[in-house]
Formats: C-alpha cells, sequence, structure tokens
C-alpha cells in the first residue's frame, strides 16, 4: 500500500488500485493506464462528483498492481 500522501512515488505503469477504508475493506477497485496519473486526480482540489469526495474521504490506504497493459489491467480489475 502507499500512504496518501506519496503519490508521487507511484509508477507511470498501466495497472489496478484498490481503495480500502479504515476497516481494510475494499472499498473501490479500477484500472489505469497511468497508475500515477489516475490515483493522483482523485486529489485534486476540484473534485465534481460527490461519489468520488466520499470515496476520498474514507479511503485509509490504496494499494495498485503493475501490469503489462491496459488490457491486461482490464482482466484484473475484473478479477
Amino acid at each position: 500500500g502507499i500512504n496518501l500522501f506519496d503519490i508521487n512515488l507511484l509508477p507511470d505503469n498501466p495497472g489496478v488500485y484498490q481503495f480500502f477504508n479504515i476497516s481494510n475493506n475494499i472499498i473501490y477497485v479500477g484500472k489505469a493506464k497511468n497508475l500515477k496519473k489516475r490515483i493522483a486526480s482523485y486529489f485534486q482540489k476540484t473534485i465534481e462528483s460527490a461519489k468520488t469526495k466520499m470515496l476520498v474521504l474514507k479511503a485509509a490506504k490504496i494499494e495498485y498492481v503493475v501490469v503489462d497493459s491496459e488490457g491486461e489491467a482490464l482482466l484484473l480489475e475484473n478479477t
């Protein structure tokens, strides 16, 4: 997992990421062409979606898996 303040340490690779709450339950699974850009987008100052704001507020930890391609990320996300 990563500390929510260490977003710059994320890789620029495709992959799948999971948001966990304080009870260590998965609250969201997503895929990305670029993990760093996608995950960082959740922490911008102007988040429009109320659903996304709640996700970010409830997130205690993020874990990710790097894969070779976006297609592979899609397959992994679905599992």
